[in-house]
């Protein structure tokens, strides 16, 4: 008998096939004639001049990687540097700088807890806080999205350590958490507020501040922030954000930090142009949030179905799973691209299209992009 230990991949390959759930890489040109509302760029930062060539002159000072570990001699001046900048753009006594926002959610989840406590998520939340709530080894209780009453039910009977954990903007539907009122619970019970504002940063409070700055909890002693630098920024890597001592604290104990080889100085870099950037031109995240508004009012007056944008992410229904993928594809061949959400990435298993506002659209590409995904349309979508 022949050994073939892989054999059971082909079964679940065929079993997805089946499903229209294949995923496929297309590696994308450094030039392209598409109109980009797939990517996380909502300020369209990414191939700035400025952003450009601060992560070039990082690079060109600091070496094309960080060398190691954070703790060894992975930290630079420059990390520190960009630290000291988010933490006080945002409004927090200290940040800590990692090598992805998916990294920095399971630092934060892994060492604000223990076998002792509990972590009360939400349903809608992204992967990367499933995740850490897996290795968190922590009591996880999932809770039905954006219900504050239902993270009080949570946290009522827990005597010890809880945490709850939410995104500030929801990555699938672009809807926005009750940050003011699950922040009220917390108190109540005595409890830590995790949020991740990957969708926030640079789109949602005053000058871009974030959605913790917005709802007014930005500082706050039981507050903790996770960001990505990979999306308004324009860059890569992720951050912690808080008090001084939970930071201090998360570089004794965080894996992902300890372990992990640091963010690469060209990255630091670019975030570190791309915050100065949005420091001088403030008015990039409501114009951000002003073509989501615009984009999902054209589409919905037209007839199809979507949640209404709190930040910069505009979620269209599709009919089907396949029905996403073609339609996805056919924008793509009429000079859109667009992202394709379907399960199991959707937690309510109902696909869509994913389309994501940009600062620098002009109004003549944001009326080119409503009529592309309109005439492209599958069909009546429930």
């Amino acid at each position: 008998m022949s050994y073939a230990p892989f054999d059971w991949i082909d079964d679940e390959a065929r079993r997805r096939a089946g499903a229209g759930l294949v995923r496929t890489l297309r590696p994308r040109p450094a030039d392209t004639e598409l109109m980009d509302l797939a990517s996380n760029d909502y300020l369209g930062l990414s191939r700035h001049p400025e952003v450009t060539s601060a992560a070039a002159e990082a690079a060109r000072t600091w070496g094309g990687g960080a060398t190691g570990s954070r703790l060894v001699t992975g930290s630079t001046a420059l990390h520190a540097e960009l630290e000291r900048e988010l933490a006080d753009f945002c409004g927090f006594e200290a940040a800590l700088v990692f090598s992805s926002g998916y990294a920095a959610n399971l630092a934060a989840l892994t060492a604000l807890t223990g076998h002792e406590s509990l972590i009360v998520s939400d349903a809608g939340n992204h992967a990367s806080i499933v995740d850490g709530c897996r290795l968190a080894r922590a009591a996880t209780a999932v809770v039905p999205h954006a219900d504050p009453e239902a993270v009080r039910k949570a946290l009522h009977d827990h005597p010890g350590r809880a945490l709850a954990v939410t995104d500030s903007v929801f990555s699938v539907d672009g809807d926005a958490a009750p940050l003011a009122a699950l922040a009220g619970v917390c108190r109540e019970a005595g409890a830590a507020l995790l949020v991740d504002d990957a969708h926030g940063l640079g789109v949602l409070g005053e000058g871009g501040r974030g959605a913790l700055a917005a709802a007014g909890l930005a500082g706050g002693e039981g507050v903790v922030a996770t960001l990505t630098l990979s999306k308004s920024l324009g860059s890569q890597g992720g951050a912690v954000l808080g008090p001084a001592r939970v930071i201090r604290h998360l570089v004794n104990t965080a894996r992902t930090f300890i372990f992990d080889t640091g963010l690469a100085p060209a990255a630091v870099g670019a975030a570190l142009g791309a915050l100065r950037l949005l420091r001088r031109e403030p008015g990039r995240a409501a114009r951000a949030g002003a073509v989501a508004v615009e984009l999902y009012g054209r589409l919905t007056a037209a007839g199809l179905t979507a949640v209404r944008p709190d930040a910069a992410v505009v979620s269209v229904r599709a009919p089907s799973a396949e029905s996403a993928v073609r339609w996805a594809a056919d924008c793509r061949a009429a000079g859109l691209a667009v992202g394709c959400f379907r399960p199991p990435s959707v937690p309510d298993g109902i696909s869509r299209l994913r389309l994501t506002a940009r600062a620098d659209l002009t109004q003549e590409q944001v009326a080119t992009a409503v009529g592309t995904v309109l005439s492209t349309a599958p069909g009546p979508v429930s």
